[in-house]
């Protein structure tokens, strides 16, 4: 037995805290030296001329954005600005009735987003969820309006004993399990190659792929014909972000082991795909970017604006969907605000 080992927590509560405190003090430290390299830098002004395109049917939230920076791994419940994920566009039509889904990251973001609308279609919902227990248990409550049943996992995607559980208990409370999705994810930006730390490094890569890795394993032996995975890309990992380096690389790695996972379970009849989307109004960014940065967040996009979750959540039901999407796998979708983005 290791020093490490020895003096590792023991249960999945206890690893996903010591997890959030470990991304906590990750952030601390770019923090620092962020405010050591620009102490006094402004947000930038707007150098925009047009209004901002406008959401499904209403106008959306546009930069100048609350200049509010989150501690991590970042609460939705503290944001000053709430996302939108309750989607009042969209109406139900039994899509996924009958389904049993897991969402890693569920409990807020476009995770939240998704399981509403599964819910709406019809599906059992399970999430699991780092430590963001206000946030996961309000999600909770939003599925079971939409009439479904929901069972909420804390836990960190990083330990493949966790995600082994997670599914065990997907299955045993629902029966089985028809659609994984892997949204789970961490980021925190560094301006230089320099400033990116190996420790920050391995926490990007094991959260952001090998968590997706550990989920599709444990859920492979559970999914059937018709089932599918569907991965959370991201634009970073279609052209990538300067200050962004292991994240940019984590999604393109993510991009590439949906198609390959795709080929690979053809045979099979499971489908694989990812939605890669473009800057999404979520706790990740104000946990990330500095308030001077996050109040523009979005706004050099085509679009002149971050998406809102419900805007990209669709694309997770038309991917899960059998009656949508029966002939498409491996595909990477890019939803990022911008013409000319693509796998």
């Amino acid at each position: 037995m290791t020093p490490s080992s020895k003096t590792a927590p023991s249960t999945p509560a206890a690893r996903a805290t010591a997890t959030a405190a470990k991304q906590k003090k990750i952030q601390a430290a770019q923090d620092r030296r962020d405010e050591r390299a620009r102490p006094a830098k402004a947000a930038p002004a707007s150098a925009r001329g047009k209004a901002p395109a406008p959401g499904p049917g209403r106008s959306e939230p546009a930069p100048p954005l609350p200049a509010q920076h989150l501690a991590k791994p970042g609460s939705e419940a503290e944001m000053q600005l709430k996302p939108r994920f309750e989607a009042p566009h969209y109406r139900g039509s039994g899509k996924l009735t009958g389904f049993s889904t897991l969402i890693t990251g569920g409990d807020s973001g476009i995770g939240r987003a998704v399981a509403v609308l599964f819910a709406r279609e019809g599906a059992d919902v399970a999430i699991a969820y780092l430590a963001e227990h206000e946030d996961a248990q309000r999600t909770r409550e939003l599925v079971e309006a939409e009439g479904g049943r929901c069972i909420l996992i804390p836990g960190d995607v990083k330990d493949a004993a966790f995600c082994a559980g997670a599914v065990r208990q997907v299955v045993k409370a629902f029966g089985k399990l028809n659609v994984l999705v892997n949204n789970a994810a961490f980021q925190e930006h560094a301006d230089s190659l320099e400033a990116l730390t190996a420790e920050r490094f391995d926490e990007t890569f094991q959260t952001n792929i090998y968590g997706y890795f550990y989920m599709a394993k444990a859920a492979l032996p559970h999914l059937h014909r018709g089932d599918s995975i569907i991965n959370t890309g991201s634009v970073t990992g279609l052209r990538g972000s300067k200050e962004l380096l292991d994240y940019s690389a984590t999604k393109g790695a993510i991009h590439a082991f949906t198609k390959a996972l795709a080929h690979n379970l053809a045979e099979r009849g499971i489908r694989v795909n990812a939605v890669a989307p473009g800057p999404v109004w979520t706790p990740l960014n104000p946990a990330d970017k500095a308030p001077r940065d996050i109040a523009r967040f979005g706004e050099k996009t085509h679009m002149g604006r971050p998406a809102q979750p419900e805007e990209i959540s669709p694309a997770y039901v038309f991917l899960a969907a059998p009656c949508c999407s029966s002939y498409i796998t491996g595909t990477v979708l890019p939803i990022t605000g911008n013409a000319g983005d693509g796998a």
